[in-house]
Parts: structure tokens; C-alpha cells; sequence
């Protein structure tokens, strides 16, 4: 029984990433990116201390809106500033940090189950 998710071909889907790379659909992109379900973006984010709502500006303005944004922080686990978190949910964004590889990952599942999902990823 087959039991990968089928994911649509037009879909964003994150093969790979490391080494200041990342490889998604099948394009690579150097440096950190923000990922939607439709479209990849370069983003000029290189730490935890550079994110911003300005940096963030994309997610908010996506449509279809983003419900859910995983912040792939690098290669440890940060906080997000609860003023950011708390700007991000005003505009009905929920947000959850994690590890780079973590967020990609994730990215992946909810992407797979047709979530309106957005990815900020910190290149490692």
C-alpha cells in the first residue's frame, strides 16, 4: 500500500537544504528563502536578530492568507520576540519556530495536507 502523500505538481515542495542552500522543485536557490505553497522567495535574512515585520511583509500580504508560518531559525531552536509573535497573529497568522530542518520538514506535511502554510527558512 502506497502511503506517500501526493503532493499537486504546481506545489513548492523543499528536497533539500544545507550548506547555505536550499533545493525546491527542483530549483536552487542560495541564502535563506521564504516558501509558499505556489511560489519561493529569496529573503535577506541571515540570523534570528534580522526578522522583522518588515522581513515579514510577504506573509502577510500572501493570498490566499497564511494560516500557519514555521520560521526555520538555523541550526538551533530561537525564540521569536513576543511583539512579532503577537503582530503575526493580529494579521491571523499563527506562527511556531523551530529548527531549520524541522521547518522544512513540517513545511512538507502540511503542505501534503493542503494547509495554507508558509515557510521562512535561515539558510544554514
Amino acid at each position: 500500500m502506497e502511503i506517500t502523500p501526493e503532493i499537486p505538481q504546481d506545489r513548492q515542495v523543499i528536497e533539500s537544504y544545507g550548506e547555505g542552500r536550499f533545493r525546491i522543485s527542483g530549483r536552487a536557490y542560495t541564502g535563506s528563502v521564504l516558501v509558499f505553497p505556489d511560489r519561493t522567495l529569496a529573503w535577506p535574512v541571515a540570523s534570528m536578530p534580522d526578522l522583522s515585520m518588515d522581513a515579514l511583509a510577504d506573509v502577510v500580504a500572501a493570498a490566499p492568507p497564511v494560516e500557519i508560518l514555521l520560521i526555520g531559525c538555523g541550526a538551533k531552536l530561537a525564540l521569536l520576540p513576543g511583539p512579532l509573535r503577537q503582530a503575526l497573529r493580529e494579521h491571523g497568522i499563527g506562527c511556531d519556530t523551530m529548527d531549520t530542518g524541522a521547518a522544512c520538514r513540517t513545511y512538507n506535511v502540511l503542505l501534503a495536507e493542503s494547509r495554507r502554510v508558509a515557510a521562512a527558512l535561515i539558510a544554514l
